[in-house]
């Protein structure tokens, strides 16, 4: 079956395997979440949402890489040329080493600025603390996988991101187990998880990356590489994206912070409540990252139909798996809350606000797919001036809404965030179709 000329199967080859590559992250998150809940008190479930958010707030500060890769490669890609997809993958990666070898040498300034912005108890902070002081030694590596994926979506080489996160995520679990429960190393365990998976999927991504390098073809340039232009774009684009980021994430620091001044329990079932949010983010956004791909390379080729034809097939897929992760939810939330912990009051708090969870999908799914379209064209600018707009929009909601409506105000402020997102950048849409090459 076709829509206007794109095949439903071309957009799940790309899809399918970047959802079962996302999901597989949350998941993660779960995993270390469930751990946690299986140690006596709320305090660890804490302590790993916490240190997780701080380095989700530093390395999803650096999404650029894996976001700004993809918009040129896949217009590298539909230009045909093929040397600067090969350039722009070694941009990346080298510019990714680098601003992790940034991170290691900042990492307590970090610790020291991160840890008094969020309220929470002396035992979490500790133990949040050793979380950190582990972790931060993968930051090159973990920066080098966000500019690997990019690349591999932007080539449509959506199976090798596949292999490269789940062999990362799928090796973290197995090493979360063994080094809590058969170690006993507690947080430090999980954070020392991370790190030995997030080294090994570099050198697994890099191997990937040379097998497609040979069919694509091309030459190495190293004058190419080094362009001025190229690099002042490169920069120019990421500078927004970053700024963009940086927002988003700033919005659920914020989120995490203020349920952190409502007590453990409170803190540690919304830590819940947010993985059951990342695995249907994480999800919806392989179609947004389908988009992405579609989007460029239509761009690139100066294909206005197909760049519409892009959209549209993919937005259609994201609004059904939307609704369906609201289903599962309704049906399954308690289930899957009694799955994650075992202690009473956070069960029943989990309980009380899983409703904004089932809501969520649909509200968001938008904010998403236009996210997927605005990066695939490059266009950083549009981009960080809607995320902007949003956050004050989403502030506003929280100064009005906590107050009155305590945890469910917060719940509903962050539904306001994603809506927000949706309207800003739907607003910018028809500039940007209209910039596309001529229709044909």
């Amino acid at each position: 079956m076709t829509h206007q000329g794109i095949s439903n199967a071309q957009v799940w080859r790309l899809a399918g395997p970047i959802i079962l590559s996302n999901v597989s992250v949350p998941l993660l998150g779960v995993a270390d979440t469930a751990v946690m809940g299986h140690l006596p008190g709320p305090e660890y479930i804490g302590a790993v949402a916490i240190g997780a958010l701080i380095f989700s707030f530093v390395y999803w500060g650096f999404g650029f890489l894996r976001m700004g890769t993809t918009g040129f490669t896949a217009q590298a890609l539909g230009a045909g040329d093929r040397d600067e997809v090969r350039a722009g993958l070694v941009r990346a990666v080298l510019m990714a080493l680098v601003l992790g070898a940034v991170l290691l040498v900042l990492q307590r300034p970090i610790a020291w600025a991160a840890f008094p912005l969020i309220d929470a108890s002396d035992r979490v902070a500790g133990l949040a603390d050793a979380y950190f002081s582990i972790r931060i030694w993968g930051a090159p590596a973990a920066l080098a996988n966000y500019a690997l994926l990019g690349w591999f979506i932007g080539v449509r080489n959506t199976r090798s991101a596949l292999i490269m996160q789940v062999s990362m995520n799928g090796a973290n679990i197995i090493l979360d187990v063994v080094f809590v429960f058969g170690l006993g190393m507690g947080v430090e365990g999980v954070a020392a998880a991370t790190l030995i998976s997030e080294i090994g999927a570099v050198f697994l991504g890099l191997w990937l990356a040379s097998r497609r390098l040979g069919i694509l073809g091309g030459h190495w340039r190293w004058d190419l590489m080094r362009r001025g232009d190229k690099i002042r774009r490169l920069i120019a684009v990421n500078r927004d994206i970053f700024i963009r980021t940086l927002c988003l994430i700033g919005a659920f620091a914020l989120f995490t912070s203020i349920s952190a001044r409502m007590g453990d329990v409170v803190l540690a079932a919304n830590a819940i409540l947010l993985q059951f949010e990342a695995i249907m983010a994480y999800a919806l956004d392989g179609f947004a990252h389908a988009a992405e791909a579609l989007v460029g390379d239509a761009l690139g080729a100066g294909k206005r139909r197909r760049f519409r034809q892009a959209v549209k097939i993919t937005s259609l897929w994201a609004l059904i798996f939307s609704a369906a992760f609201s289903a599962a939810y309704a049906l399954f939330g308690t289930a899957l809350i009694d799955l994650m912990t075992i202690a009473p009051e956070v069960r029943a708090t989990a309980y009380e606000y899983l409703p904004w969870v089932v809501a969520m999908p649909v509200a968001a799914v938008w904010s998403f797919q236009l996210d997927g379209i605005f990066i695939g064209s490059t266009r950083g600018a549009d981009i960080r001036n809607a995320m902007v707009i949003s956050v004050v929009v989403y502030g506003a909601a929280l100064v009005l809404l906590v107050p009155a409506m305590a945890n469910h105000g917060l719940w509903l402020a962050m539904m306001v965030l994603m809506i927000a997102r949706a309207v800003t950048l739907g607003l910018r849409y028809p500039r940007l179709e209209r910039a596309v090459g001529a229709a044909f």
